[in-house]
């Protein structure tokens, strides 16, 4: 058994997660503003009140895993990234201030900043996200020693930038599937109209950026030619978003949001698959890059955090398992918290 290849699909396990659900927590959030007045707005906020902080933990799981594992590429991400991550680690903790901090005061002002701040958050983390994502396809200028001799701009080009808009939409359906279920009567009916048009945003998107990807990155599909049963995946991946409206037409909420999810599991796949086995691609030479291997720790070092995991990842599910099961149905408004 390969350890690097190992890690490097635990790091596409803990991805799929926090994409998943962090997903839907952000597209509430996203959504928030188009509430109308403050019964719905704490009806948004209350239906991930319980889980959208313990959701987090997959993404700071993530970031820890790709440290001890890849500490060259992790470096040289941060380097390329930094005032992007500064912006994204700011979003985070505005994100979950506004959460805690809405329902201090009763002020239409002081909830109305909140609520801007909480919405705003919400999309600049998501769509930060999907820029590093594309950046990551795309390639950044690194140089032999894997070092980041970019600009700025070499982080915002348009691709990624497409790829970050890709990521909003996608959770903003994400959220809206999910907020479908955690609600009921005359707001639920409203929101089902919010599936249909997030759904359409994001196959505008989803076309789009696949398109661009395969017309300017023809790299990303040199791995589906090595390995075949890649195609597994893009068939999944089609079949999961088609039986997205169709779950939406029939009324089955749940089955739509099973879907959305492996629809996100799907497409975290295939940016692995097209990826694989590099970390970061260099656009100065392509042996320059980053990869599982020239990038990793050494192999005693990859094998107690393999361990580590195969310890940790069973607790954080079944934490989670139980807080999905306590705090399941639909929001209750009669006593709420935020």
């Amino acid at each position: 058994m390969d350890i690097h290849v190992v890690m490097f699909a635990l790091l596409g396990v803990l991805l799929s997660g926090y994409g998943i659900l962090d997903g839907f927590d952000l597209g509430v959030g996203i959504l928030h503003l188009f509430a109308k007045g403050d019964h719905e707005r704490r009806v948004f906020m209350h239906s991930i009140g319980p889980v959208w902080d313990g959701n987090e933990v997959w993404l700071v799981t993530f970031g820890g895993a790709l440290f001890a594992a890849f500490p060259n590429a992790y470096a040289a991400a941060f380097s390329g990234f930094y005032l992007p991550f500064m912006i994204l680690l700011s979003a985070l903790i505005f994100r979950g201030v506004s959460l805690e901090f809405r329902n201090k005061q009763d002020g239409k002002l002081w909830r109305e900043f909140w609520d801007m701040s909480f919405c705003f958050s919400s999309a600049m983390i998501s769509f930060l996200l999907g820029v590093a994502v594309g950046d990551t396809l795309q390639g950044l200028p690194i140089e032999a020693h894997g070092d980041f001799i970019g600009t700025l701009n070499d982080v915002f080009q348009p691709y990624p930038l497409l790829v970050g808009l890709l990521s909003v939409a996608g959770c903003a359906m994400h959220g809206s599937i999910y907020l479908h279920l955690k609600t009921e009567g005359e707001l639920q009916q409203k929101i089902k109209n919010w599936m249909w048009t997030c759904f359409g945003i994001f196959m505008v998107f989803y076309m789009l950026t696949t398109v661009v990807t395969l017309v300017n990155i023809p790299d990303a599909v040199l791995n589906f030619k090595k390995y075949p049963l890649c195609w597994v995946i893009v068939l999944a991946n089609v079949l999961a978003i088609a039986n997205i409206p169709r779950a939406i037409f029939l009324d089955k909420a749940l089955y739509a949001f099973a879907s959305s999810s492996a629809t996100i599991l799907c497409l975290t796949s295939l940016f692995g698959a097209a990826l694989f086995p590099n970390l970061l691609r260099s656009t100065v030479k392509p042996e320059w890059s980053l990869n599982i291997y020239n990038a990793a720790s050494s192999d005693p070092t990859l094998w107690i955090i393999f361990l580590i995991a195969c310890l940790g990842v069973p607790f954080v599910l079944s934490y989670t398992i139980i807080v999905y099961w306590i705090f399941r149905g639909k929001v209750k408004t009669e006593d709420f918290l935020y």
